[in-house]
């Protein structure tokens, strides 16, 4: 017999919650191979058996939080655990008889839930087939051979849209008269909700706003996109990458800005970990793309493709999620004008871009021309950063944006 536990996951990660069983009792495992797909403060991490057996029992349930070093399963040689064999060993005729369709049932169950097991599927959708009642086999992937979350959500039944309905209905209203849905917000929502609380509590944030003039940057992509897509294997050119070493270079000329507090110290970090925020169904992520000021505009133009792609697919690693330096966030991309954003974790600051409007701008006291304008934030710790500082990087950002040919030298 041995004991499957919660793996270290990191260091300040101490406790996660079960999202789903991936294996049941009486399956088999191989060593090595994913029991089950736990949710965490950061990402979903799949928790592998070290041992070769058969599943002997479950010491914890969907659902229930978990911590590190706790056992949550028991492999061994062997069937299923005794409670089950216990069943088997009923007696009276007249009750095998009478629970004949249950049985009829369960085989059913098991003959689906056999058939998903053969599927080569992520674990969010094998968790969401399981929520909705779908035979894996039956999907056809949308893209690769992998069936994914939406493959799932295309073909749900209208049984699974009336189950859902069911699930509206409003427990325990304020007002019966008025119709809710109440609904336990996941681990990851109740997180961010505590930590953008706490950040907001334990930091004198404020925010400031510059704008950028967006002509040459747009005419330099649209002049380079093709010849760059050519040269770096269809990677196309974005304009995160120029704000990413934009911001690289603004960090170090105001290294405050890459800092954060430590007590009574204030840590100045000498890396360039650039975080970009990523919106998921599960909500904001913000995975980090590595080492910024040693790559080039096609590498991190590809990393952040790459991480983008593993946050929908619910794949980031932990190592891809923490120590970050800088976040870089676009409430452009859904329409956003202006906003402040929240600092991240105990980074000092955090930019914000904005969506890219053609409005009349005052080239001199003669001349007014309509330009595509981009408003930017910088919300920052009052108590690392002076207002003379952040005023002075977001300048920087701007003047690197708006002269792209600087950037490329500074880079």
């Amino acid at each position: 017999m041995a004991e499957v536990k919660v793996p270290e996951l990191a260091e300040s990660i101490t406790e996660g919650t079960i999202a789903e069983w991936l294996k049941e009792v009486g399956d088999t495992v191989e060593k090595g191979e994913a029991i089950l797909e736990l949710e965490t403060d950061k990402v979903n991490v799949e928790v592998v058996s070290e041992e070769e057996g058969t599943i002997q029992e479950l010491l914890a349930e969907a659902g229930d939080t978990v911590e590190v070093g706790q056992a949550i399963a028991i492999v061994g040689e062997g069937g299923a655990k005794p409670a089950e064999k216990k069943d088997e060993a009923k007696p009276a005729a007249k009750e095998e008889k009478a629970s004949e369709p249950e049985p009829s049932k369960e085989k059913e169950d098991e003959t689906s839930s056999a058939s998903n097991d053969r599927v080569n599927a992520t674990p969010s959708a094998r968790r969401a087939a399981r929520e909705k009642g779908i035979d894996l086999a039956e999907l056809n992937a949308k893209s690769g051979d992998i069936i994914r979350k939406e493959d799932v959500e295309r073909g749900a039944k209208p049984a699974e849209q009336k189950a859902e309905k069911k699930a509206e209905k409003p427990a325990a209203p304020q007002n019966p008269s008025k119709p809710v849905i109440r609904e336990k917000m996941n681990r990851r929502k109740q997180t961010a909700a505590r930590k953008l609380l706490e950040v907001s509590n334990n930091t004198a944030m404020l925010t400031t706003f510059n704008e950028v003039d967006m002509t040459n940057v747009m005419e330099l992509r649209k002049r380079k996109k093709e010849k760059f897509m050519e040269d770096h294997n269809g990677t196309k050119l974005g304009f995160m990458s120029f704000f990413t070493k934009a911001a690289v270079a603004a960090l170090k000329k105001y290294p405050e800005v890459n800092a954060e507090i430590d007590g009574e110290y204030m840590v100045t970090k000498q890396f360039y970990d650039i975080g970009v925020a990523v919106s998921t169904p599960g909500g904001l992520l913000v995975p980090n793309v590595r080492d910024c000021d040693k790559k080039n505009f096609a590498e991190i133009e590809e990393e952040i493709a790459n991480l983008a792609a593993k946050a929908r697919d619910n794949k980031l690693s932990l190592d891809d999620m923490i120590n970050g330096s800088f976040t870089i966030t676009n409430g452009g991309i859904f329409g956003s004008m202006m906003s402040t954003p929240i600092i991240n974790g105990n980074q000092a600051a955090i930019l914000g871009m904005h969506s890219i409007i053609t409005r009349p701008i005052a080239i001199d006291k003669d001349t007014i021309e309509n330009r595509p304008m981009m408003y930017l934030a910088l919300s920052y710790d009052h108590r690392i950063i002076d207002g003379k500082e952040a005023v002075g990087f977001l300048k920087t950002i701007k003047e690197l944006i708006e002269n792209p040919e600087d950037l490329l030298l500074e880079s």
